[in-house]
């Protein structure tokens, strides 16, 4: 497994991290084994959010840290914040009452790193501050980030905390890369060139923010793992050959072809399968190649101009 110092803290925590959306489909006893098997094979990132389950997936995790209270001094807990029914919502008071919500469900006393779960078009900078500064003041929240925010959108909340941002979730995957697209295709008519992301990623490259993958495995917005599937036959096929060679799965490949990226790159894996999850903490072992990663890009179906 390969680590980097997150946000302000310097914590070293692991380029895969465990995102724990699903979770609530477990009972304790699999969640228990989901959370050992990570930290076994050296995964020590777990990232929730309070819509996960509506709650129950906190719940879960906090009976396997109540069996092990000395577990959670030895892994990195990241949650997130603000999606509300029918609505986005970064008010101060509902942030302050989210994470206590958050902190309650879990049973602990901080997060390492609070995100703030989709852009609020009504955001009031002086709001998000004020409780930025409450929850870190009270030991609540030690480093702050944001999902699925676009590089103004960063920089005009930026322009408003006196907390760096730190992280930015983002959808990516071989089969879900607009964010790359726009820059390979730029001053070309081709589909790709249109900037549907502002040139996201570079400005994360620029400011040091970690770019998290959700979704690493899926194709379209949720539309179905494209492993195996036929309307990915080249791309399975290039990513069998390439495990093959590796002597890894094909899902391994698919998550280093995300940390192959030169920003800093951490992927959330979904799955709640411990096989599954050692499968993936090997994607940190493994360096393509610029041949390898083009490879895979145009197998997905982009073209190159």
């Amino acid at each position: 497994m390969k680590y980097f110092d997150f946000g302000c803290t310097k914590r070293k925590v692991s380029v895969i991290g465990l995102g724990c959306m699903r979770m609530d489909e477990l009972n304790p006893t699999q969640v228990d084994r989901v959370v050992k098997t990570s930290i076994d094979a050296g995964i020590n990132f777990f990232d929730h959010a309070d819509i996960y389950g509506d709650g129950e997936c906190e719940k879960l995790f906090a009976t396997v840290l109540k069996k092990d209270p000395d577990l959670r001094d030895n892994i990195f807990i990241q949650s997130k914040c603000a999606i509300r029914d029918g609505l986005y919502d970064f008010s101060r008071d509902y942030i302050l009452r989210s994470v206590d919500g958050i902190l309650s469900r879990l049973g602990t006393d901080h997060l390492d790193c609070l995100l703030l779960h989709r852009p609020d078009a009504l955001m009031d900078l002086d709001e998000v501050q004020q409780a930025f500064s409450r929850l870190h003041e009270e030991g609540k929240v030690q480093s702050f980030g944001v999902s699925n925010m676009n590089r103004f959108q960063l920089e005009l909340l930026q322009s408003g905390v006196s907390f760096p941002i730190v992280a930015d979730q983002l959808q990516m995957s071989i089969a879900h890369s607009p964010m790359i697209d726009e820059g390979i295709n730029v001053n070309t008519m081709f589909n790709g060139a249109v900037t549907r992301s502002s040139g996201t990623l570079e400005y994360c490259r620029l400011k040091g923010i970690i770019v998290q993958t959700w979704s690493p495995l899926q194709k379209g917005f949720f539309d179905g793992c494209f492993l195996g599937d036929p309307e990915y036959e080249k791309l399975n096929a290039e990513l069998n050959r390439l495990a093959d060679k590796y002597n890894v799965q094909a899902d391994t490949i698919a998550y280093a072809w995300l940390l192959r990226y030169p920003a800093r790159m951490q992927v959330i894996a979904g799955t709640m399968n411990p096989e599954h999850i050692k499968s993936a903490a090997k994607a940190a072992d493994i360096t393509l190649s610029r041949e390898e990663w083009y490879s895979l890009y145009t197998a997905a179906g982009n073209e190159l101009p």
